[in-house]
C-alpha cells in the first residue's frame, strides 16, 4: 500500500470516528433517548457526513452493543429490559471485582501518580461542565486502574462491558450529585490503593457502578408504568 493510500485510509477512519463520537455524545447526554430510530438520512444531515461513513459508524456502534439494528425497523438506540440490566451488571460486577482483586497492594507509586493525574483531569472537566470531557476522563481513569490487574484480556472484556452499559451509566455523569459522588469514590479508591485492604478496595469498585444501575432500572420501571397507564383506557374500551 502506498503512502497516499495509507493517508486516504486514515482520513476515512477519522471521518467514521467523528460520526461515532457525535453519535456517542448524543446518546450519552440524552439527546438521542433509548429506543430512538437512527435513520441514515437523519444522521447524514445531523453530522454532515456521507451515507458510507454513517453506515460504518452504525455497524461499529452495533458491534459494541450501543445500537440495535433489526430487519424492517432499522437502527435504534439500544434499550434494555430490567432483566437484561441485571444480567449485564452481574457480569460487569464479577469482572470488576476480579480485576480489582488482582491489583497488588500497596500499589506502586507510578500507578498512584498516574491515577491522581487522571483524577485531576476528571475534576477539571467537571468544573468546566464539559460533559464529553467528563465521560472521557472517567473512562480513562477506570481503564488505567484496571490495566494494573496485569491481564489484558480481562481489561478488554471490561471495556466491552463499559461500552455495553454506556446508555445506562453515562446519564449519571451529567447529574451534579452523581458526578460529585463519582469523584469522591475515585479519591477513596486511590487512598485504598496505598494500603493493604484489597477486599475493601474491590467492594468499593463494585459499589461505584450501583448508582447508574439503580437509576436506569428506575427509568425502566417508570417507562413500564407509563405504558401500563396508557394501555388502560384502550383495554377499558375493548372491554365495553
Amino acid at each position: 500500500m502506498s503512502d497516499s493510500d495509507l493517508s486516504l485510509s486514515t482520513l476515512r477512519r477519522d471521518d467514521v470516528d467523528k460520526v461515532i463520537a457525535h453519535l456517542e455524545e448524543d446518546i450519552i447526554f440524552g439527546r438521542l433517548a433509548p429506543g430512538t430510530r437512527l435513520t441514515e438520512d437523519m444522521l447524514m444531515v445531523r453530522y454532515d457526513a456521507s451515507r458510507h461513513f454513517v453506515r460504518q459508524a452504525l455497524v461499529d456502534m452495533e458491534r459494541r452493543g450501543i445500537v440495535r439494528r433489526e430487519k424492517n425497523i432499522g437502527a435504534t438506540v439500544r434499550t434494555y429490559s430490567a432483566e437484561e440490566v441485571h444480567h449485564i451488571y452481574d457480569v460487569r460486577e464479577m469482572l470488576t471485582r476480579q480485576a480489582a482483586l488482582m491489583i497488588p497492594l500497596p500499589a506502586p507509586p507510578e500507578l498512584i501518580g498516574k491515577l491522581r493525574a487522571l483524577q485531576a483531569a476528571y475534576r477539571e472537566q467537571a468544573e468546566l461542565q464539559d460533559l464529553r470531557g467528563v465521560h472521557d476522563a472517567n473512562d480513562a481513569f477506570h481503564i488505567a486502574l484496571f490495566e494494573a490487574c496485569g491481564n489484558p484480556y480481562l481489561v478488554r472484556t471490561l471495556q466491552d462491558y463499559m461500552d455495553l452499559t454506556l446508555p445506562m451509566r453515562a446519564k449519571n455523569l451529567a447529574d451534579a450529585e452523581g458526578l460529585k459522588l463519582s469523584i469522591s469514590q475515585h479519591d477513596l479508591m486511590i487512598d485504598l490503593l496505598t494500603g493493604r485492604d484489597i477486599w475493601a478496595f474491590a467492594q468499593l469498585c463494585v459499589e461505584h457502578m450501583q448508582t447508574s444501575k439503580t437509576d436506569y432500572l428506575a427509568r425502566v420501571a417508570k417507562g413500564a408504568s407509563a405504558d401500563e397507564q396508557e394501555g388502560a383506557p384502550q383495554r377499558q374500551r375493548r372491554g365495553r
